[in-house]
């Protein structure tokens, strides 16, 4: 899942989304704080998708999911689906087309809601660029929009400022692209390229100030990095493991922090936390919980108390494992308990 897979809705439950052979699940808590539902719930209908989903969530606490689905042999469409609150269902998939009208799949999606409530959809196209397609105020979607860059990488993060405009960013042999909106409803512009070696598969954005986000890649050393447009990547921390990073910001002691997590090459949890846009700080691993299957995948999120939740889960077992941090001084977190 392009994303961060752990949510919390309007109404303060946490949900899951889960790819699952051809389809999407959610499992949502019961009530804030409160058990999980017993078993998952499919979204948006009995569409059949490809692999490599999409999620993003807006401020209106409503969740985004995009995917591909076959639409006959040798071809695809992207489709979207809206998700209101944790244990409603979801609305039915809705196609939204093709970055090159027609074709087969032509890379993994990524998906950012502005500050208006309005999803925003990237995917590689057939030339090797970034094309976008953003759903109108009123309803219904713009055009697809080239939006340009060329080698691009099959991974894209997406990721929405304080400010509510849309930001993108994508790798390409020996660098990153940037992209971001100028005004409100515009499309993103290609603004920014740094060289630095990127391996695949671990791009995570945040927004971390007002003006700024910050991507979290690894590089071809293994050094966890951050970069902001406008400066140079940073080396932050040696990767703990070989996935992506989860990140999400927090207080931490009467402190703007940003928090990671990672499954470790130990097959544990690992987080490291800084203060927020200071990597000079200095951030360490500390391993928490069991040892988890090598798919397994890690996510961050904040409850409605704005206590850090951290959650595990491995799409081979569909086991989903969970902490919370303690009421105490410092990171300090619950036992890990089976949802």
């Amino acid at each position: 899942m392009n994303g961060d897979w752990l949510l919390r809705g309007r109404d303060g439950r946490l949900s899951v989304y889960l790819p699952s052979g051809d389809a999407v699940l959610c499992r949502a808590e019961l009530g804030p704080g409160g058990p999980w539902e017993a078993s998952a719930r499919k979204v948006g209908g009995d569409q059949k998708l490809r692999p490599g989903p999409a999620v993003g969530q807006g401020a209106d606490g409503y969740a985004h999911l995009v995917s591909w689905r076959p639409t006959k042999p040798g071809e695809a469409g992207l489709v979207h689906s809206t998700h209101f609150r944790p244990r409603l269902a979801a609305l039915d998939w809705v196609p939204i087309g093709h970055p090159d009208k027609t074709g087969d799949r032509t890379g993994a999606p990524a998906v950012a809601v502005d500050g208006e409530g309005r999803a925003h959809v990237f995917v590689r196209n057939k030339g090797g660029g970034v094309s976008m397609v953003a759903q109108k105020e009123k309803g219904g979607w713009d055009p697809w929009r080239d939006l340009k860059g060329s080698d691009v990488q099959e991974d894209l993060a997406a990721v929405t400022g304080e400010s509510g405009r849309v930001e993108l960013y994508a790798a390409v042999p020996g660098g990153l692209l940037y992209w971001r909106q100028g005004e409100p409803g515009t499309p993103p512009v290609l603004e920014e390229a740094v060289e630095t070696p990127v391996r695949p598969g671990t791009l995570r954005a945040l927004a971390t100030s007002a003006g700024r986000t910050t991507l979290f890649y690894t590089d071809d050393s293994g050094e966890l990095c951050a970069w902001r447009p406008g400066g140079k990547p940073v080396a932050l921390l040696a990767s703990a493991g070989p996935g992506p990073v989860s990140a999400v910001r927090c207080e931490l002691d009467g402190h703007d922090c940003t928090l990671l997590a990672q499954r470790s090459s130990s097959g544990r949890v690992a987080f490291a936390a800084y203060p927020t846009e200071q990597e000079a700080a200095g951030a360490w691993w500390t391993e928490s919980g069991p040892q988890l299957p090598s798919d397994a995948r890690v996510s961050l999120a904040t409850d409605e108390d704005e206590r850090v939740v951290a959650a595990t889960l491995s799409p081979s077992t569909g086991g989903l494992l969970l902490t919370r941090r303690k009421d105490e001084p410092g990171l300090a977190l619950e036992a890990w308990r089976e949802a």
